[in-house]
């Protein structure tokens, strides 16, 4: 057998033992496929001020990748190895050279109880769409809030409710007399995310409130919302309808079937993949969330918002509204889903530490990949700039030297690559996955390294389910 494949000055041929032809798949079988990068570093926004970002490149990057497609599932695995996506460039951050270590950040969505000023801005928002009352400070709302019906109408209105779903019902109506020391359970949570939505309204309201789960893709409405966001927001004026496009609508994720245990309602997603979450007030789009829908997780992949609304927390408000559809589709019998993930946390980035307000809230180590509660590593973020949660003792402060190798886990040999498939054509022009110590790629030491780099982030039992695409330079 022979297989071909072309550098960017020649075309070079190998020749394969007879018996690679057993050991090699076609494209219809593979799954997954991902170009391997030059892990590297960029400047920081978030020790920046707005709109600014640090002079020097001082976020690392221990490994990262361009996908071409991906499971839904090998995508799950990524994150919880500390990989983000921005389109189809995949990251895997430097939590030990960076200046600002961005952790692997999960809600228990399963668990979450909204605490009494997350339930006061939920509350604050649909009285607004119900009553179009001018809005007041949060901390004026009820605790109850429902603020569109008698404190009597919401005792008689929580008792029936409670008695159909199996919650305990609140008793004392008195606003003196609860505390908020318990949350909402998650049928209240449920609840009061849909109450003001067209669609779970029995009487007409004030506004029209939509939200609309689609998904990703482009229109001009999406990007000039996205456009205006960046400028007023994050002071970012540089903005085009091509880097939207790579950014929050691109993605390789491939759309998979929910087996749901039993026929789920509409508004919930029927498939795993890429999603625009649409925020819709009297027709017009107020907020946007970009969303991957994974087997275990809700992944939060951004929000944006006409500052129009910025006095009512819409990015607050999106968090509840993301734990309480994983925890919608959990309860609709998806198969392991339990998580909101919200992306990366930062502690010494102050606009971040609000993801920490949901609870129960865990931060993957960076070394294990372990789950640890946040409570519990805030006295080792608070002293260190580097927290290992698993190996306290591997804390510390001053970022390694750039000379030091990349952070990506333990270290890869060439004969662990053995099991490792690349994607190459062969005689008859097809194109076909092969195990790449049959291959010539293994000759070139920068391609090599970049598979290794990339191996090693991904870890070698995801790796076996990649097929690689190499490029030879």
């Amino acid at each position: 057998m022979t297989i071909y494949f072309t550098s960017s000055t020649t075309t070079t041929t190998y020749n394969i033992q007879s018996t690679i032809s057993t050991q090699a798949m076609s494209l219809q079988d593979i799954d997954n496929t991902v170009i391997p990068l030059e892990a590297g570093a960029t400047t920081c926004g978030y020790c920046s001020p707005p709109g600014q970002r640090s002079e020097e490149a001082t976020s690392y990057h221990s490994a990262t990748l361009e996908a071409i497609q991906l499971t839904c599932s090998a995508y799950q695995d990524m994150i919880v190895r500390g990989w983000r996506r921005s389109g189809n460039y995949c990251y895997k951050p430097d939590l030990k050279r960076s200046c600002c270590p961005q952790y692997t950040i999960k809600l228990d969505a399963a668990a979450f109880k909204p605490s009494r000023s997350q339930r006061q801005l939920m509350n604050r928002w649909n009285r607004f769409v119900l009553n179009g009352e001018p809005s007041t400070d949060a901390m004026d709302v009820g605790e109850h809030g429902y603020a569109h019906i008698s404190q009597f109408y919401y005792l008689v209105y929580t008792t029936i409710t409670c008695a159909l779903t199996g919650d305990i019902a609140v008793r004392n109506s008195s606003k003196g007399n609860h505390k908020g020391k318990k949350g909402a359970s998650f049928v209240s949570l449920t609840r009061s995310v849909h109450e003001a939505e067209d669609g779970f309204l029995a009487d007409e309201a004030a506004h029209k409130f939509e939200t609309i789960l689609e998904p990703s893709s482009y229109t001009l409405e999406k990007f000039n919302l996205y456009k205006k966001y960046q400028s007023e927001i994050h002071s970012d004026k540089r903005n085009n309808p091509t880097g939207f496009k790579r950014f929050l609508v691109t993605s390789p994720l491939k759309y998979e079937i929910i087996p749901y245990a039993t026929p789920a309602p509409g508004h919930l997603p029927a498939q795993y993949g890429s999603y625009h979450q649409l925020y819709r007030l009297d027709g017009e789009l107020i907020a946007m969330a970009v969303l991957d829908i994974l087997p275990h997780c809700v992944s939060s992949v951004y929000f944006m918002y006409d500052k129009t609304w910025e006095r009512f927390s819409l990015g607050k408000l999106s968090a509840l509204r993301e734990a309480s559809l994983a925890a919608e589709m959990r309860q609709a019998g998806a198969p392991g889903m339990q998580y909101l993930y919200m992306g990366f946390y930062i502690h010494s980035c102050q606009k971040m530490k609000y993801k920490g307000e949901y609870y129960p809230s865990y931060l993957a180590d960076p070394e294990t990949y372990d789950w640890f509660p946040l409570d519990t590593c805030k006295p080792l973020l608070e002293s260190h700039r580097y927290a290992c949660f698993s190996e306290p003792s591997h804390s510390m402060n001053e970022p390694i030297d750039d000379s030091d190798e990349p952070d990506s886990g333990s270290s890869t040999e060439t004969n662990d690559l053995d099991d490792i498939k690349v994607v190459v054509r062969d005689k008859s022009g097809d194109i076909i996955a092969v195990p790449v110590k049959n291959t010539g790629y293994i000759a070139f030491k920068h391609v090599l390294e970049e598979l290794q780099i990339c191996v090693r982030g991904l870890g070698m039992r995801l790796s076996k389910e990649i097929a690689f695409l190499l490029a030879v330079r």
